[in-house]
């Protein structure tokens, strides 16, 4: 029906002769940053191409005026500029020329959208689900026996919910260990690992990593922030070493694990020092705030994004693209990476330069691309268990919601040819 309805759409639009376009600016104009994105994604499910304009009022997006697309616009209180064809000529013209640190790449296809998540997760729990709910952009849920059983290769952009990949379940347990949730959450991953055949969660979890990276090696795109950023890297260093102190797994961890890591596995960060005591909230020195020496005042939280050649590196353009330069810093348990553990040919797009603090951070492994994001919650400087879910539409301008936006729509990206 949708087709059809598309269709008829597109005849009478030819019988009218109307070449018109609609641009959504991206600029300090638009009422919602975060709704745009999803208007963009639902004009690609219509196999309406979009172009998004890099550098161009912010990263704006535009595409062939259709009157239902007018309407949706208009249903979701997103702001948007009616253009006649000639004007979108010159647009286009501009955006593409020497002169100019700007571009046109064309999406084409939505990409379709996977988060590693536990089935019992509240969508509360991780930005990604919360801003995808926002903009009204689909996803589906998968957790280790979707990984394991090879169903990543069904998805384009995966998301990994602030996981602990290290088996130590999340190493809350100094502070949580008597509460239901925990007690609950260990129980299930312990129960998850025995009917997938495996006697420990960080054997498991290990397994799940292993697949991931495949998933990457093939050409997807992964996504990550908080925890699962430097647990994940963690895990694949820890190949064959006992991380795990008893109380996570039974029985005592290896002795010196730190000299037996193996950081050719890694996709980010090199030579780190794992925090083994159960009691400490962290899993090594990756994260800027380990044995809270990251001492900053929320008024001045702030980080910035680079600035990068929008015809020559558009990717990482694409991943920058917002209405403003700095981004309010905000908490997680993993909140920032330490720039000496970053490996090399991993690109910083997001700095906290005073502190040497990297925030948001991208590469490139076999034929896909990743990228990590620090902190837990974009709007909520220092996210705790427990706490009420933060309200997007209080929020509809966020730029540090729009970092992870930007990482769902660029794979649906085909880079325009330029002029020779």
């Amino acid at each position: 029906m949708k087709k059809i309805s598309l269709l008829i759409a597109i005849c009478l639009s030819t019988l009218m002769c109307r070449a018109d376009y609609i641009l959504i600016p991206m600029d300090y104009s638009q009422k919602d940053h975060l709704k745009a994105y999803g208007i963009a994604y639902w004009v690609l499910e219509y196999q309406i191409e979009v172009d998004w304009l890099l550098n161009y009022r912010g990263g704006s997006f535009m595409f062939k005026y259709l009157p239902m697309f007018e309407q949706e616009l208009s249903v979701r209180n997103v702001s948007y500029e009616r253009i006649v064809d000639a004007k979108s000529i010159e647009i286009l013209a501009y955006v593409t020329s020497d002169a100019v640190n700007m571009d046109a790449v064309k999406l084409e296809t939505p990409p379709k959208v996977a988060v590693y998540s536990p089935k019992s997760a509240d969508p509360w729990d991780d930005a990604v689900t919360m801003v995808l709910t926002h903009a009204e952009i689909p996803y589906e849920t998968v957790y280790d026996p979707e990984v394991l059983e090879g169903k990543l290769a069904e998805y384009d952009w995966l998301h990994l919910h602030h996981e602990d990949f290290t088996g130590q379940f999340g190493k809350f347990w100094a502070r949580y260990r008597n509460a239901g949730w925990y007690r609950d959450q260990v129980k299930k991953q312990k129960a998850n690992a025995r009917m997938l055949g495996f006697t420990k969660v960080s054997d498991m979890k290990l397994a799940v990593a292993k697949k991931i990276r495949e998933y990457l090696i093939g050409g997807g795109f992964l996504f990550a922030m908080c925890s699962a950023t430097d647990s994940y890297d963690i895990a694949l260093a820890a190949d064959g070493v006992d991380i795990c102190e008893h109380m996570f797994d039974g029985d005592p961890m290896d002795s010196n694990p730190d000299t037996k890591l193996n950081f050719d596995n890694t996709l980010a960060f090199k030579d780190f020092r794992l925090v083994t005591n159960p009691s400490i909230y962290e899993f090594s020195n990756i994260d800027t705030n380990t044995g809270r020496v990251r001492r900053i005042s929320e008024s001045i939280d702030y980080f910035s994004l680079f600035q990068f050649s929008a015809k020559w590196d558009p990717v990482p353009t694409m991943l920058c693209q917002n209405h403003t330069s700095t981004v309010k810093g905000f908490y997680g348990q993993t909140t920032g990476f330490q720039k000496s553990l970053l490996k090399p040919g991993v690109l910083i797009m997001g700095e906290l330069k005073a502190y040497d603090e990297a925030r948001y951070i991208h590469g490139i492994l076999g034929r896909g691309m990743w990228t990590y994001y620090g902190g837990h919650d974009p709007e909520d400087y220092r996210h705790v268990v427990g706490e009420d879910p933060t309200d997007l539409s209080l929020h509809p301008n966020s730029p540090g919601y729009r970092l992870i936006l930007n990482n769902i729509l660029f794979p649906a990206a085909r880079k325009k040819k330029r002029k020779t």
